[in-house]
């Protein structure tokens, strides 16, 4: 995966202007503060949250990442393993509410990635630090 794609920043946390500061304050969706993301980048600065409002709409991205996770899910469960549909609904309702923090995360990402490009001359200027990266 090249490093300046916009799935680069999507799947490794980073921002996406300068594919170098992290996108939100924790490592890892499975954190106490799964949801505490800069509200710039630690890196270059950018703002990651452009105006008020602007992630309701990574909760569309989010429901086709869940409509996709779903289908995938049935036809792995159900056509290929053959399993029983109840086995199915069991297993897949757990899963759906433990990965909840992943795709917030992912969504969130997706989202602001469709707004902003990749920019080479942000990712070469010096790191602004953690005057920049107050959380959101």
């Amino acid at each position: 995966m090249s490093a300046h794609s916009k799935l680069y920043s999507i799947a490794f946390n980073k921002c996406p202007k300068c594919h170098q500061g992290d996108f939100f304050v924790s490592k890892t969706a499975f954190s106490r503060n799964f949801d505490k993301m800069h509200a710039r980048c630690p890196h270059c600065g950018e703002n990651l949250v452009p105006e008020n409002g602007f992630y309701w709409g990574a909760l569309y991205v989010s429901y086709g990442l869940y409509v996709l996770y779903c289908l995938v899910a049935f036809f792995l469960f159900v056509k290929v393993l053959k399993a029983d549909l109840d086995y199915f609904l069991i297993w897949l309702v757990p899963s759906l509410v433990l990965l909840m923090p992943w795709f917030f995360r992912l969504a969130r990402r997706t989202w602001l990635n469709i707004f902003v490009n990749y920019d080479p001359e942000k990712a070469r200027q010096k790191p602004l630090g953690a005057t920049a990266a107050e959380a959101y």
